[in-house]
């Protein structure tokens, strides 16, 4: 009875999961469905999630974009945006959590309390005074307001790498300054190489974040040109005339193809990355 009881237990667990599972699923199954629908049954249909056929026009309309610039452009800039945003918010969070782990300083509880105290910051309290210093250096309508400050470091990266450093032995560098390795030299050559998972998992976060942005394009770009994805599909959305669905939801399924093939193919960094400690015996 006992095993019986554990039998129905799993299968109820189970059960449980993929509803939740398909729930959880739902607004992006339906986003995918009515991508293939005709723009005229998209919410006549609303309840199928079984296309009358599958047409592909959407996706051939919405790649064209607006006014001569295609989607091609806008995943362009999105990538140029998310790719150097990444790279220098992950080296930079490195370099600073190394410096918390292992280097002594005067005032360094001081800063690292500070540094804390910034995770707490809605971006709304920032927003206008960065926006302020952007303008008066005619940052403005460019990319660096995006990329930029991310060389500065991101507090979560810094919290998270520094927090695997900690697990490193410190034997490891006093036997690497013994051999003559300065301070550089052991976070190259020694620590980064023990902690690429979380740095990894960093990065994987960082390009989640940047990739879906939207209000710090919208704020500071100003020409379509220069757009990434997120205000690419805003396009598609006019108030003053029809909205074409089918294209919008063609591209955004598009969109968020680049965020499953991160995820997929880096999804074991993730765990390793927070949960694992820096040297595995």
């Amino acid at each position: 009875m006992a095993i019986k009881r554990k039998t129905w237990q799993l299968i109820a667990q189970q059960l449980l999961l993929i509803v939740l599972t398909f729930v959880m699923l739902y607004p992006l199954l339906w986003m995918t469905v009515s991508s293939f629908k005709d723009n005229s049954t998209i919410f006549t249909t609303a309840h199928s999630l079984v296309p009358n056929k599958l047409n592909f026009d959407s996706y051939v309309e919405g790649w064209k974009g607006f006014g001569g610039i295609t989607f091609t452009t806008f995943f362009k800039n999105s990538f140029i945006i998310t790719i150097l945003s990444t790279i220098g918010s992950v080296l930079s969070s490195t370099l600073i959590a190394y410096g918390f782990a292992r280097i002594k300083f005067s005032g360094k509880q001081i800063w690292f309390v500070c540094m804390m105290i910034t995770m707490m910051l809605p971006y709304e309290i920032i927003m206008v005074p960065q926006y302020i210093m952007f303008n008066w250096f005619g940052w403005v309508n460019t990319y660096w307001p995006l990329i930029l400050p991310t060389f500065f470091g991101t507090p979560f990266f810094i919290f998270l790498i520094m927090q695997f450093i900690r697990t490193i032995p410190h034997e490891i560098d006093e036997a690497a300054k013994i051999d003559g390795c300065s301070k550089f030299m052991i976070f190259s050559r020694i620590i980064m190489p023990l902690i690429v998972p979380a740095m990894m998992t960093s990065a994987i976060f960082s390009f989640y974040w940047r990739w879906d942005d939207f209000m710090g394009p919208l704020l500071y770009l100003n020409q379509p040109q220069l757009y990434p994805v997120s205000l690419g599909l805003k396009m598609f959305s006019d108030p003053d005339s029809i909205t074409n669905w089918s294209a919008l939801f063609a591209m955004s399924t598009v969109s968020i193809l680049p965020v499953f093939i991160i995820f997929f193919m880096f999804q074991r960094y993730i765990v390793e990355g927070i949960s694992t400690s820096g040297l595995k015996g």
